[in-house]
């Protein structure tokens, strides 16, 4: 059958339209994507502007046509911390329905989690053991880690690439103190979290997801064989700590030039270097591997296993 998927996230509203029945992978077949960079249009009270409101409808139209036209026999579509944590996202939500048909299921930062966490396994397979899961989206990180198909534990912490850049790198460039701001913040706010995770198996496969790592990895990771003659893509924490610091010293309209870091992720690509730097640091990770599968294909997964 022909699923479409529309996450409208913290960064993009992203349609995924794939072709899958339960008991295989499914096969991708169009993607339409719009940058929005929702966490600017969050006004003092914590509510999405009307510009943001109203771009939200548009790249939701315009996603709607794409479905239609790819013939899609399902849609599953939600959202995450952006209208999750809206003043205004109820109303947001009911205006969606009425203006385009789509009735948005608003995911929790757990089940985020838990849902990447089964696309990270599935794609990773059992004979992975352990994994950990770092997860940076534009509003929130995701960490999660377990053995089974969903995790032992799983939490979402406010430091998403597109929020700490607009809360700390007010400039472009930003500056050291900026930089460092930002480091810090990351730094206590994952020392709270990691103590949910002290039951975690010491060792283990860690594992990083998102646009934003896989960005990462394209400019500073390295790869490695794989099973079949594949290639895994391996970031290590080293060659995030070369990197980073000379990111932020390129303005945004620079940083394009480099390998893997695309107009949409420019501006924010400073600060999720930074988090995830500090969530390996945390972690006591030196190096990660990279999955293709996230979010979007957890739902699908989780979609095709009720199915069955």
């Amino acid at each position: 059958m022909r699923l479409g998927v529309l996450d409208v996230g913290s960064n993009t509203i992203h349609l995924l339209v794939v072709d899958a029945h339960p008991g295989a992978r499914p096969i991708p077949a169009a993607t339409h994507k719009s940058v929005l960079r929702l966490m600017r249009y969050i006004d003092a009270d914590g509510a999405i502007s009307d510009e943001g409101c109203q771009a939200i409808l548009d790249a939701i139209a315009s996603a709607m046509r794409v479905a239609e036209a790819e013939g899609i026999e399902e849609l599953l579509p939600f959202a995450t911390s952006a209208i999750r944590e809206a003043t205004n996202g109820p109303a947001l939500l009911a205006r969606i329905t009425a203006e385009t048909g789509v009735d948005l299921q608003v995911l929790s930062g757990e089940d985020e989690a838990k849902l990447t966490f089964l696309a990270v396994r599935r794609w990773s397979g059992w004979s992975a053991g352990d994994l950990l899961l770092l997860d940076i989206g534009g509003g929130s990180l995701e960490i999660a880690s377990g053995r089974d198909e969903y995790p032992d534990i799983a939490v979402s912490v406010p430091l998403g690439a597109g929020r700490s850049t607009i809360g700390f790198l007010h400039d472009d460039p930003p500056t050291e103190p900026q930089v460092d701001a930002l480091r810090m913040h990351a730094r206590s706010v994952l020392q709270d979290a990691v103590g949910g995770f002290s039951g975690r198996a010491a060792g283990g496969h860690v594992v990083g997801t998102s646009k934003t790592i896989r960005s990462l990895a394209r400019l500073a990771g390295s790869t490695a064989p794989g099973p079949g003659g594949s290639e895994r893509s391996l970031l290590r924490r080293s060659e995030l700590s070369d990197w980073v610091p000379r990111l932020a010293q390129l303005p945004a309209e620079a940083r394009t030039a480099l390998p893997g870091i695309t107009a949409d992720r420019t501006f924010q690509i400073v600060a999720g270097g930074i988090v995830l730097r500090e969530a390996m640091r945390a972690f006591g990770v030196d190096e990660l591997e990279v999955c293709p599968w996230a979010l979007r294909e957890g739902i699908i997964l989780r979609y095709l296993d009720h199915l069955a």
